[in-house]
């Protein structure tokens, strides 16, 4: 039987040439339950691959430009008096949709991204007093350009640690780079990707997903890995319980991708950089080093 993703992986890899792990990595970020975090240079296609993700799974897409004047409410909404009817109405902002791109969002003040913080792990919104419930599914994809260009602030680590994975696109290789350059534009495609997911399969997915079997032994390799990053020497903090929860989830996905009803230790470690590479800053630099997940899947035994 088809995986009922196969064909929405292969159209994506069709628009984003040369990137099918990363590709993959999102969509096991949203079959997760997760959110997304893409960190690189502008104008590798950061925004392309979440306006295609959106697409190709027939969700509602909106995109917020974040810049350094941008406010809650512009994210959020706002109440606004109607004299009419003598009394306020809310007004529901870009936030009340299935796939929100925020674009550059370490371009906008502490002020503005912490708005996100109780839609991202709640899933809902409060204003003046009122909860409203964010639509299913809910999966944010964040861009951001790296800390050393102007006018970035960076990321708070409550903020970061909202996102399950954090990924970067890179440069595409020599031949997708000219197979690029030679065909359509790629936004163009966006507009021709078939949407043939039926509106249940993605809840059915993550439903299935967060029913796969893990076994004792597999979740004594996730602890043993967090205990590895808890006693690191350079490192200021290890990974919290929540980093656990989404690492154990993401293998999940993955593993569920395969065509598995069980997870292994390979699944595990296709998604320990992306999911905890970000929560592990240097204690020396203070920023997070890529290179120190590869070295502790390294140095931590399967059990």
């Amino acid at each position: 039987m088809p995986h009922p993703l196969n064909s929405t992986l292969d159209q994506l890899n069709q628009i984003i040439l040369g990137k099918e792990t990363q590709i993959r990595l999102a969509v096991a970020c949203l079959l997760a339950r997760g959110h997304l975090l893409l960190e690189d240079l502008p104008g590798v296609g950061k925004t392309t691959l979440a306006h295609a993700l959106a697409a190709g799974l027939g969700l509602k897409f909106q995109r917020v430009q974040f810049t350094s004047d941008l406010l809650p409410a512009d994210l959020l909404g706002v109440s606004i008096y109607e004299r009419n009817s003598n009394e306020f109405r809310f007004h529901h902002g870009p936030v009340f949709t299935q796939v929100l791109l925020g674009d550059e969002i370490n371009r906008a003040p502490p002020k503005t991204q912490s708005a996100l913080l109780e839609a991202m792990e709640e899933r809902q919104v409060t204003i003046d007093g009122t909860t409203y419930p964010l639509p299913e599914p809910f999966f944010v994809i964040a861009t951001q350009n790296p800390q050393t260009q102007i006018g970035t602030f960076p990321l708070p680590e409550s903020q970061l640690d909202r996102f399950l994975m954090r990924l970067e696109l890179g440069y595409p290789d020599a031949q997708a780079e000219r197979a690029m350059l030679a065909g359509a534009d790629r936004r163009s495609l966006i507009a021709q990707l078939g949407n043939d997911i039926d509106p249940a399969t993605l809840p059915k997915a993550q439903a299935e997903v967060a029913a796969l079997h893990v076994s004792g032994a597999l979740l004594d390799y996730i602890q043993a890995l967090a205990a590895a990053t808890r006693s690191h020497a350079d490192l200021a903090y290890g990974l919290s319980p929540r980093a656990l929860l989404g690492l154990v989830n993401a293998a999940r996905a993955w593993a569920w991708l395969d065509d598995r009803d069980y997870v292994i230790p390979e699944d595990v470690q296709a998604v320990f950089a992306c999911v905890a590479g970000h929560r592990l800053p240097s204690r020396s630099s203070g920023r997070p080093d890529p290179r120190t997940a590869v070295e502790l899947l390294q140095a931590v035994a399967v059990p």
